[in-house]
């Protein structure tokens, strides 16, 4: 794939091994002790002001805990929902706006990354800023963790004149992304189908 933005290749850069770019982030990380799940964990991530947490919100249903992560003042939304007959964790992390983190609330949720036993991360973004917010999607991606981009608030990019092209973004990325609007429920069942089949299918699902 050709970035519009660089003359370098992002096929090239995936030919590094990516054990140690998963190392590369991890060097970066403190290690507190999570709570243990016997259910699969999926986190959202992304940057503030996207809909992540409305869209955790939209998930879970009513039933939210919140309270602070072990050793940190970081309070974190963890419930449990059921997607494809099956129950599991959801976590809303933190925003961040990339890895290589600033503020504790980036640290935290860059730490949880690999900290967690963690079955599938949703990068939630805004439909009205999405080059803007691949970055992160392309950190996440090197962490080697399955990811679905989660392209929000595709009401509002659509009252602006912008369309995103689902499929074609999937292709170019070569990772599932749903076009949803939380505050509508636009696209949720596509979502969570999409969860259910990195979850629940091994040939799909990536843990360590």
């Amino acid at each position: 794939m050709k970035c519009n933005s660089c003359p370098d290749s992002c096929e090239t850069k995936s030919n590094k091994p990516k054990q140690k770019s998963r190392r590369f982030w991890a060097k970066q990380t403190t290690k507190p002790s999570p709570p243990p799940s016997n259910h699969p964990t999926i986190i959202l991530v992304g940057s503030p002001n996207v809909g992540k947490s409305l869209l955790f919100n939209v998930l879970t249903g009513s039933y939210v805990s919140v309270g602070n992560y072990p050793g940190t003042t970081v309070e974190v939304s963890r419930s449990h929902t059921i997607i494809g007959g099956q129950t599991v964790t959801m976590i809303d992390t933190p925003g961040m706006y990339s890895l290589v983190s600033l503020t504790e609330e980036e640290k935290f949720s860059r730490n949880l990354l690999f900290t967690e036993k963690i079955d599938l991360v949703i990068h939630v973004i805004d439909a009205k800023n999405v080059s803007r917010m691949l970055p992160l999607t392309f950190q996440l991606i090197e962490t080697q963790i399955p990811i679905i981009l989660a392209v929000n608030m595709i009401d509002e990019a659509e009252k602006l004149g912008i369309w995103v092209n689902e499929k074609q973004l999937e292709a170019s990325l070569g990772i599932s992304v749903v076009t949803l609007s939380a505050i509508q429920k636009r696209g949720i069942q596509t979502l969570t189908n999409k969860v259910a089949n990195h979850v629940f299918i091994p040939s799909l699902s990536y843990s360590y």
